[in-house]
């Protein structure tokens, strides 16, 4: 009997420990059901990603370094602490991170480029180890305090900029394909913000994170506290400004590398601002007039230009007629000239009188 109990409550036991993985086999399954959900609802109500095109004809892809400090950068730093539903970009970052709604990529800092690809994914946890940003685990989930984001310590981002032309819709863009945000923190000894060493933290690709980017609006103006637009609109406008520091090579080298004279480098940084500047200029040197074109490509047109070549003709035939008339007035009038007249015969020639005799 003793057996039977023992044998019954193993196998009670082996049941229960084959049912438990299962469960969270089930809860991890519907935890990323519902992010993808969530992904899927917020690119329906903004509907604003629009993926760069692979066959383009004509594209120059290069990267900037904006300075949140520069004032036109300066709506993606304000409010350095969030308050309510008002946040910076680094805190919208963060905590779509914290919930695994958007992925994030590693930065590889021997080649600087973004590496989008499933392999080169960051995990949450491991930046929050690397960078010491305080946390909790509260079961399955982690949990950082607001005023433990470092929000105030990520001063610049890099972005990734691509200037295209889309052969298909005969259109010219310039687009961000991806950003990251990059940590400025001082060593222990200095206080002074020009000491400070730059830790670039990851890449997120903006067709990712573009949607959630539409739902939270930024001040743009000191002057105007009221003039607003969403963080997506700040990107798609290039409302931003900053400095190349790298394009898309061959070489796979930066500005820096190419260029250690920082005049030179400023130099090369003018001169490729003026190449994309001049190829835009140049597509649109001759402006193509669609409505002229529709009309010329119609039954209309060739109308037209039968009307045109009938009046062309009769112009033709008068004109014609005209030098006839003329060429023939002008002969008339010469053998007029060659003739002499009956008067002037008569008066110039000797007059014969007959006089009668009487016999």
């Amino acid at each position: 009997m003793k057996r039977i109990i023992i044998l019954a409550f193993a196998l009670s036991t082996a049941l229960l420990a084959m049912a438990q993985p299962q469960k969270s086999r089930v809860a991890t399954n519907r935890a990323k059901t519902e992010a993808q959900q969530s992904v899927s609802r917020a690119s329906l109500m903004y509907p604003t990603a629009v993926a760069v095109p692979a066959d383009v004809p004509w594209r120059r892809e290069i990267y900037r370094e904006i300075s949140l400090m520069d004032n036109q950068n300066a709506a993606l730093y304000y409010p350095l602490e969030a308050r309510g539903n008002e946040a910076n970009l680094f805190t919208v970052l963060f905590r779509l991170l914290n919930t695994g709604t958007i992925p994030a990529y590693k930065y590889d800092i021997n080649s600087s480029a973004e590496n989008l690809t499933e392999a080169n994914r960051m995990h949450f946890k491991d930046m929050l180890d690397s960078y010491e940003i305080p946390y909790e685990i509260d079961g399955r989930s982690i949990k950082v305090l607001d005023y433990d984001i470092p929000s105030a310590e990520v001063l610049s981002y890099y972005v990734k900029e691509s200037s295209y032309y889309d052969e298909v819709t005969a259109t010219y863009h310039t687009r961000v394909v991806a950003f990251c945000p990059v940590l400025h923190r001082n060593d222990e000894f200095s206080l002074e913000e020009s000491s400070a060493r730059k830790y670039p933290l990851f890449w997120v690709r903006m067709e990712d994170v573009e949607p959630y980017l539409s739902q939270h609006m930024i001040m743009v103006s000191n002057l105007n506290n009221a003039s607003r637009m969403s963080m997506a609109d700040f990107f798609a406008t290039n409302h931003y400004k900053g400095n190349i520091y790298m394009t898309t090579n061959m070489q796979g080298r930066s500005l820096q590398q190419m260029y250690p004279d920082e005049t030179a480098r400023k130099n090369e940084q003018k001169r490729i601002e003026k190449q994309i500047v001049d190829f835009e200029k140049h597509l649109w040197a001759t402006p193509v007039d669609s409505a002229e074109l529709a009309r010329l490509d119609s039954i209309a047109a060739v109308e037209d230009s039968l009307r045109a070549n009938r009046k062309r003709s009769v112009r033709t035939t008068r004109t014609t007629r005209t030098s006839a008339s003329s060429a023939r007035s002008t002969v008339s009038t010469q053998k007029a000239e060659k003739q002499p007249k009956a008067s002037s015969s008569a008066s110039s020639g000797p007059r014969v009188t007959v006089r009668r005799q009487r016999h």
